[in-house]
């Protein structure tokens, strides 16, 4: 059956404490997609935000971040013995750093409550949680990262870099601070999968995203850096990025290291498997970002400073997928193969039977004669992702020929609505696409105010934008439940 999903990120959602969270409005939110028949909520990923608060550079693939914990939720349960107060709930912009300040002292209480009360102490779901490997070591990178202003580790002394080689009875002296860190976890743990049960069971899947790459300042690198290009330093010694194309004359160079290929087969591509494994638990569906690299890789010397400089390098996406699909039993899986792409990366996407990505803004071109409809069913649609303006913001920044051809493509195909947007997201709709995803901005007909990332920049404003409230969501709940219907991607009520 044809779907239609909604991409809005967690941090998102409205909230009473700076950004979006676990807590009611996460549930809410789920509410609102039932009543117009959303089968899918994609979020971002949830990892500990990294460099530039971008959630493709986190400190684990493993980890959630702290920051989306529902101070409400923790309060309910017994691990505040006050509500805590409001901060910044009317915002449309989250300030990273003044909400992680604000909840950091909450979350101290809450675990010395935990400490205190010996609350699921000896709870089995808490004694079989904790025996996860990455836990305590996640909780050790954290607690030296602390101590040493937030460098990346491979700026520490050079004793605490080695500390992730000693035996673990060597760590007690930052035993406290780890078992912090895990009760971080724990709870993060605990919310989140309260969050997407009940979004199950309101027949609603969750669809999670993986980067294919991993940041070298994380957990992910320090612990296993022989899965890494790296010198005597623990510095990459190649990067990741594309080459120039028509959006960049110098390419994009991200500054991920480069994996070392031959290690990861010696070892099973364990490392891989491990990671989908865990995220497999957390999300009923997985986008993998940037899947072109399973087939070819544009590595750049460490010292270029741009992405000109490189060169393409075959992976061996046949094996990794392999022992990924071998290895993780019943995952689901969808991958993001845009760009300029050689037959072969489709032949691998073919081969394992995968759900590729397209992007309508990338395809609609109304000034060509054409009816250029999208006919592919294996494949999901979206109007725009988060790296994309919205598509009234690229809709408005056209020039007026193109607005009126566009205007005119789409009424000539019978969509009848007044705006631009809504006509758009019903010619999406309607495509053969066996899933088609709308970004919350489109349904809320934003312009580029409301633009969640643009690649190639970094800081302010990307990642920051968030609702306010839901009253313009709940306004456009009838229109949306209408489409999902005119479009066959759900039954009628």
């Amino acid at each position: 059956m044809r779907v239609a999903g909604v991409l809005m990120p967690l941090s998102s959602l409205p909230s009473k404490h700076g950004v979006g969270d676990m807590g009611t409005y996460g549930y809410e939110f789920i509410k609102l997609l039932k009543e117009a028949r959303i089968s899918i909520w994609q979020v971002l990923p949830l990892n500990p935000l990294g460099y530039g608060n971008s959630p493709y550079q986190p400190y684990s693939s493993f980890a959630g971040d702290e920051i989306y914990i529902s101070l409400d939720k923790l309060y309910e349960n017994g691990l505040l013995d006050k509500k805590a107060d409001l901060f910044n709930e009317e915002s449309s912009k989250i300030e990273y750093k003044l909400v992680r300040e604000f909840k950091e002292k909450y979350l101290k209480i809450a675990y010395n409550n935990f400490i205190n009360k010996k609350m699921d102490l000896n709870d089995e779901e808490y004694k079989t949680f904790i025996k996860q490997k990455w836990l305590k070591q996640y909780g050790l990178y954290l607690t030296l990262k602390k101590k040493n202003k937030l460098l990346s580790w491979n700026e520490w002394p050079k004793e605490e870099q080695n500390y992730i080689f000693k035996e673990e009875s060597s760590w007690d002296k930052y035993l406290n601070e780890i078992k912090y860190e895990i009760f971080i976890q724990y709870i993060f743990y605990k919310q989140w999968m309260d969050l997407k049960e009940f979004a199950n069971d309101n027949e609603i899947k969750i669809m999670g995203d993986i980067p294919f790459y991993v940041g070298v300042d994380s957990l992910d690198v320090w612990a296993n850096q022989e899965n890494f290009l790296l010198d005597e330093n623990g510095n990459p010694s190649f990067v990741a990025g594309v080459p120039p194309d028509f959006f960049s004359e110098t390419g994009q160079r991200w500054g991920n290291p480069i994996y070392d290929w031959d290690q990861l087969e010696r070892d099973g591509y364990r490392f891989w498997i491990d990671r989908m494994a865990y995220n497999a638990k957390l999300f009923d569906l997985l986008r993998i970002d940037h899947f072109r690299a399973f087939d070819t890789y544009w590595s750049i010397p460490a010292e270029s400073e741009t992405a000109v400089i490189g060169e393409w390098l075959e992976a061996p996406g046949y094996d990794v997928l392999s022992a990924i699909f071998n290895g993780v039993s019943g995952i689901k899986v969808v991958v993001e193969d845009l760009g300029e792409l050689r037959p072969e990366v489709l032949d691998l996407r073919d081969y394992f039977n995968l759900t590729g990505m397209s992007i309508a803004q990338f395809n609609f071109r109304p000034e060509i004669e054409e009816h250029d409809f999208l006919e592919e069913k294996n494949i999901i649609i979206y109007t725009g992702t988060h790296d994309n303006q919205t598509s009234t913001g690229w809709f408005e920044s056209q020039s007026k020929d193109v607005q009126e051809a566009a205007l005119d493509k789409l009424e000539a195909l019978g969509y009848d609505e007044t705006i631009f947007v809504n006509k758009y997201m019903h010619y999406t709709l309607d495509s053969a696409a066996k899933i088609v995803i709308l970004p919350i901005q489109d349904i809320l007909e934003l312009g580029d105010e409301a633009r969640i990332n643009s690649p190639g920049t970094l800081g302010s404003p990307n990642w920051e934008w968030k609702l306010v409230d839901f009253e313009l969501t709940k306004g456009k709940i009838q229109y949306l439940k209408e489409l999902t219907y005119l479009s066959k991607r759900a039954k009628k009520d």
